[in-house]
Order: structure tokens, then sequence, then C-alpha cells
């Protein structure tokens, strides 16, 4: 259900978006979501379809980006993406002192309108 209330929120700001620019339809949502945020992309497309029924994203497709789990070795400053369960390693020196700086994105980053 998580992702009903994501979905809710997109289709507002398209609706939102299309108001202030004077648009009538929204065509394409280009989305960025971080793997850790444990969205299902299938299921925001299903919700999409529902929700937007009479509004100016009505029919727009979604493009979802998945943004893989990037993290830092706070030693050596190397970068390398992680999947969420493992326990993490960095290749490069060996340390296990990390900081994640990808995988948590949610946002919009682009409409394409008509």
């Amino acid at each position: 259900m998580h992702e009903l209330a994501v979905t809710e929120s997109i289709i507002r700001i398209c609706c939102e978006e299309a108001n202030r620019h004077k648009v009538q339809r929204v065509l394409e949502v280009r989305l960025e979501v971080g793997e850790l945020k444990g969205l299902i992309p299938d299921c925001i497309q299903y919700y999409f379809d529902i929700a937007s029924k009479g509004t100016p994203a009505e029919g727009a497709r979604l493009i979802i980006n998945k943004i893989p789990i990037t993290m830092r070795c706070r030693n050596c400053g190397e970068e390398s993406e992680a999947a969420p369960s493992i326990n993490f390693t960095c290749r490069n020196c060996g340390g296990k002192d990390f900081k994640m700086v990808k995988g948590n994105e949610f946002l919009i980053q682009s409409l394409e309108v008509e």
C-alpha cells in the first residue's frame, strides 16, 4: 500500500505543474527511485493508471529509473554499488566504514507535456 500514497503524490505534483504551466496533458513522467525505497514499479504503474483518471496525467507513460545503492568508503573514498542485504567490504582497502551516497532517492526527474 506504500505505493498508493507515493503514486497519489506523483499525480498531485503532475496536476499542480500542469495547472501552473497551463498545459492540457502530461504525456510522460520520468521518476528516479532508489533501491532502498523498496517501491515496486509495477504497483506504481497500476495505481497511477487508476488514480490519474480524469486528471491531466491520465494516460501518461511512467518511466521509472531504479537507482542502485552506492556506498563510499570513509577510509579511502572508493565508491561501489552494494546490495542492501550484504555485509559490505570495500573492494579497494577492505574497510567496513561506509556512507551511503545513492539509493535512497525518490524524485520526479521530468515531465513531458502537451
